[in-house]
């Protein structure tokens, strides 16, 4: 592994933990409450959880196939993970918390 391909890979892994990070922030205030979800997120959360592990895991296989270094195998495992991860994020930030309603 070059140290480019290190320092991308360490790259990709860190944001995308951090944005895991937010998006399990807001799910957990949307189950109590403070913040704006739909009722399908519950579902959501469980079902793209193993549509980016195939997605992850095709995109693997296909680098490996095509002789693709370790480093570009787990690059190309981590980008569906980062893809969706990514999506939640900005999809619930801008749903915002549930403020109380003002008289």
């Amino acid at each position: 592994m070059t140290p480019k391909q290190a320092f991308r890979l360490a790259t990709q892994s860190a944001l995308m933990m951090a944005e895991a990070q937010r998006v399990i922030a807001m799910r957990v205030a949307g189950m109590v409450g403070a913040w704006n979800v739909t009722p399908a997120e519950d579902a959501r959360m469980v079902q793209e959880k193993s549509d980016a592990a195939l997605a992850s895991g095709r995109a693997m296989v296909r680098t490996m196939i095509a002789g693709g270094s370790p480093a570009a195998v787990a690059l190309a495992g981590l980008k569906p993970v980062r893809a969706k991860t990514r999506a939640n994020a900005s999809r619930l930030a801008t749903r915002g918390p549930k403020l109380p309603k003002t008289p």
